[in-house]
């Protein structure tokens, strides 16, 4: 699986652009989506990601054929942070996952990952601060060009990883995430008491959440 690679200096949203050209039939093939500035990111729950000129910005998408036969939908957020930690994670880089796709690095979050799917086409979406960040925020702790970073992901995505592969590391670091919330609708939860099932939804007030968003 090799994905056509297209990069703009500005756009809207790489999510929105990718989205709307799959449903005009415009793109059927494994695709990627960069830009060196956005003007309308997309973040988790709909809300907005706010752009930094410089940071790390991009959408893809691949057909569930191509991804690991292991690999269920509920997984698919953390399976992609997870590949794109462990680029980072290569270059020195101290980033980890806040269930369940959220980018940290010690308590504060510097991007995330949300997922999307179309048919049988997986959309993932990432935006990452490694230039600039607003004030709540943090930037990635090493320097690296967000082209590099994307070249290198595409070749891990690449790999087929498995799922079995993934979450062998991922649940030793989900431990980290019990120190924070997260959000089911409108609620605020805490993580303190969650426990992570083997498809990385989580368990919690005898109830199943699910990580695709």
């Amino acid at each position: 699986m090799k994905l056509v690679v297209n990069w703009f200096k500005t756009i809207d949203s790489t999510h929105k652009y990718l989205i709307n050209e799959i449903k005009k039939g415009n793109i059927t093939e494994p695709t990627l989506i960069g830009a060196d500035f956005q003007t309308d990111g997309v973040g988790s729950r709909g809300n907005s990601w706010e752009g930094k000129y410089g940071n790390l910005f991009c959408s893809f998408c691949v057909k569930e054929k191509h991804l690991p036969k292991d690999l269920q939908l509920a997984s698919i957020s953390i399976y992609f942070s997870w590949l794109l930690k462990e680029v980072l994670c290569s270059y020195g880089s101290k980033i980890w996952i806040k269930w369940p796709n959220d980018f940290y690095l010690k308590k504060r979050k510097i991007g995330g990952v949300i997922t999307t799917k179309i048919a049988d086409n997986i959309i993932g979406s990432i935006g990452l601060n490694i230039a600039e960040a607003p004030p709540e925020f943090d930037v990635l702790d090493i320097h690296v060009e967000s082209k590099i970073i994307v070249k290198d992901f595409l070749r891990t995505l690449e790999k087929n990883i498995s799922w079995k592969q993934v979450f062998s590391k991922y649940k030793i670091e989900f431990q980290n995430s019990k120190d924070f919330s997260f959000h089911v609708g409108n609620e605020i939860k805490s993580l303190k008491d969650a426990s992570l099932c083997d498809d990385g939804s989580i368990k919690i007030d005898k109830r199943r959440v699910y990580s695709l968003r």
